[in-house]
């Protein structure tokens, strides 16, 4: 087992590619076997309140709980195939005197099941954070664009006019569902608790005398790491509550996906009207100089696509966990975990530098308008002329049929005739002054309540984040 990795061998791309250096070191071996040994000594500190463990063993190891020895556990490891067993010896010989009390009445997965809520919570308040400042700069852009008027697209064909900031405010309600359903699930992560081997805590009982006191050693214990455990388990936690955490995830990232689908729609000609942001130097092409790729919302799209593959195995993993536990979950969720909260934390830095970079181009939004923003107009010429005495299916008619020859001239990309010939319409100006026709076929005019809704949308963000509370794990 190499102790250190270098470029000949493969690596994960997790390991150094994608994720924040503080998910990584979260999800490290080094950080798990602390999370171990913290566990062990609450453990044992439980313990002495009975008199198991002397003051004297717990001071012991106290001291030695972040003396992590990989190197000397991979050793062990390799002759017993076991990797707690092989941490927990190392851990004994560094404690000559206390080492012989660790572990007492415990089974692999009192100390596992444990760590990886710890873990999975720490990792959480990591995702919560970073989305915070992912919804701060959605909500800043949201409020900033909330006027500025662009051309909606419905089965990715012109619509209606909407505003750029009404479109941001959408993915912003989005992520906002994400990070409330991210709380909840933070807030419910448990633990298996301290209950042996089939999760009876016969071990306990038999060790401390009474079911009472096998319940306070576990109170006790779980305490000192700010833990709650399930009520009841099996030898592990429940598998549903790591389908319940990579689901959210998963969901998270479907969010994340949408927003950087639609800049790399936005971005691409002939629509142009987004960019993201692009380095000085930086290349978009070995063979075309020219090119500006998105590159960040494509990474982002393809981690995302990776990460909503990974409830399909948590489901497995839950569904499969027969009778008090089975085995065949433990070497995927050494992936899954990890792997789904790195990919999530990728995302959420790259979805920030996009959404506070990104460029966009109000010239590109006012020929889009200029384009198509006369034909999605029509529908207020339709009310002011039927308000006049109009049939509104004869009308609706007329106005087909002009629409229907201007759209041809757009797409050859001459101007539009749209106005002019609608202005002149004998059906249309005897129910509506051909002076005032132009003036209802401004697109621009045609956004409702857009902007209003866009910065109470920026507003609720900035409110919600305001009042919620941080994690302390």
């Amino acid at each position: 087992m190499p102790e250190q990795f270098d470029h000949e061998g493969y690596l994960s791309p997790f390991t150094w590619r994608y994720g924040s250096e503080g998910m990584r070191t979260l999800w490290s071996q080094v950080y798990q076997r602390c999370v171990w040994r913290r566990l062990w000594v609450a453990l044992a500190a439980a313990q002495a309140r009975f008199g198991l463990v002397t003051d004297a063993d717990l001071a012991e190891l106290e001291a030695h709980v972040e003396d992590v020895d990989i190197a000397a556990a991979h050793a062990i490891e390799a002759e017993i195939r076991h990797d707690l067993m092989a941490e927990l010896k190392v851990y004994a010989a560094q404690c000559p005197s206390a080492g012989r009390v660790l572990h007492l009445g415990a089974t692999s997965m009192d100390i596992e099941d444990n760590a990886e809520a710890l873990r999975v919570r720490r990792a959480l308040d990591l995702v919560l954070a970073e989305l915070e400042h992912v919804l701060r700069g959605f909500a800043a852009r949201a409020r900033e664009l909330a006027f500025a008027p662009t051309m909606g697209f419905t089965h990715l064909q012109p619509a209606e006019p909407t505003t750029t900031g009404y479109r941001i405010a959408q993915y912003a309600q989005d992520l906002l569902d994400d990070y409330r359903h991210l709380q909840d699930v933070r807030r419910s992560i448990r633990g298996k608790g301290f209950k042996g081997a089939v999760g009876t805590s016969a071990s306990y009982v038999e060790l401390l005398g009474s079911t009472a006191a096998a319940r306070e050693m576990e109170e006790h214990a779980l305490a000192a790491v700010d833990l709650e455990a399930f009520p009841v388990a099996t030898q592990t936690y429940p598998r549903k509550q790591d389908l319940t955490v990579v689901s959210a995830l998963a969901s998270l990232a479907q969010s994340l996906y949408r927003f950087a689908f639609d800049v790399r729609l936005l971005q691409s000609p002939p629509i142009g009207e987004w960019a993201e942001p692009f380095g000085r130097k930086q290349v978009g092409s070995s063979a075309m100089p020219f090119k500006r790729n998105p590159i960040v919302a494509e990474n982002m799209d393809s981690l995302a696509r990776y990460v909503a593959t990974l409830p399909r195995v948590a489901w497995d993993n839950a569904a499969h966990s027969h009778l008090e536990r089975t085995l065949d979950d433990s070497a995927n969720r050494r992936s899954v975990l990890p792997e789904a909260f790195l990919a999530v934390d990728e995302l959420l830095v790259r979805a920030r530098r996009l959404i506070e970079g990104l460029t966009v181009d109000r010239a590109a939004s006012a020929r889009l308008l200029a384009a198509y923003g006369a034909f999605s107009a029509t529908e207020r010429l339709l009310m002011a002329a039927v308000k006049a005495g109009g049939d509104r299916q004869e009308l609706h008619e007329v106005l087909r049929e002009h629409a229907l020859r201007a759209w041809p001239e757009v797409q050859a990309g001459r101007p539009n005739p749209l106005v002019p010939n609608l202005a002149a319409e004998p059906r249309l100006t005897r129910l509506v002054p051909a002076a005032s026709i132009p003036a209802l076929l401004d697109g621009e005019a045609h956004v409702g309540d857009a902007a209003e809704r866009a910065v109470a949308m920026a507003d609720l963000v900035d409110a919600t984040l305001a009042l919620s509370p941080k994690g302390d794990s």
